[in-house]
């Protein structure tokens, strides 16, 4: 049964959803952190990955299929990770996965900066981008509800997907209400991306890994010190 209006517009803009806004976007600069100074990994694009790990052989490129089928594992592995500890640790508070994003992303960074000064290349390598794509699968398990991801960060195919049943509810008798926050929920994560393409071109390849583990840094501050203080965003 769907919700009365009322309802709807208030969900548009509570804590939860200007979190998943932050968050999104924040997928997206670690997307765009990843991308931008490697040769060309994918930390948030899984459906992309699963197509390379398994088309790369048709042509000849095992070493982009393995490389994929390792990302797909990492980010795998990361939601894993990321739900026994919302289980057992961090039941009802958000910052709980942005926190091991954080770790994450210190660890690659750390990893990056002593491969730089041995090799003295800006590009990222691709070990460290492993604990990355292992940081964004345990961000996408910041939103729970009833033991299944509510708002899944990085899966920008079924926010689009969700935007267009939404515009068409509308035109069809319905609201802004069902499609406005999904369409806000993309363009965060767009915004996100764009902001660290444009810190890719200010930034050195080996501080850029530096530079999103900061700004994570300061979310997971965001999160815990201002929203959880709230109370649980979301019922396991």
């Amino acid at each position: 049964m769907r919700q009365p209006e009322e309802v709807r517009r208030k969900e548009l803009y509570d804590n939860e959803a200007r979190l998943s806004w932050v968050l999104a976007a924040l997928a997206g600069l670690i997307g765009a952190a990843a991308f931008m100074h490697t040769a060309g990994y994918f930390v948030t694009f899984m459906t992309g990955n699963t197509e390379r790990a398994v088309l790369g052989h048709f042509h000849h490129e095992g070493d982009v299929a393995v490389a994929a089928a390792l990302l797909l594992a990492s980010f795998l592995a990361g939601v894993v990770v990321a739900s026994l500890c919302r289980r057992h640790f961090w039941s009802g508070h958000p910052h709980g996965p942005t926190l091991l994003t954080t770790a994450c992303l210190a660890t690659a960074s750390t990893i990056d900066f002593v491969l730089y000064e041995r090799t003295a290349t800006s590009r990222i390598d691709f070990v460290p981008i492993l604990f990355v794509a292992f940081g964004v699968g345990a961000l996408n398990t910041s939103f729970v509800k009833d033991g299944e991801v509510s708002i899944p960060l990085s899966y920008v195919t079924g926010t689009l997907v969700k935007l267009g049943q939404g515009i068409e509810r509308h035109l069809n008798g319905g609201t802004y209400a069902d499609w406005l926050d999904y369409f806000l929920l993309y363009t965060a994560f767009a915004l996100g991306a764009l902001l660290g393409g444009l810190l890719s071109l200010a930034v050195a390849g080996w501080a850029m890994l530096i530079t999103a583990t900061a700004v994570c840094l300061l979310v997971t501050t965001y999160t815990y010190l201002h929203l959880d203080k709230h109370g649980p965003l979301t019922e396991e």
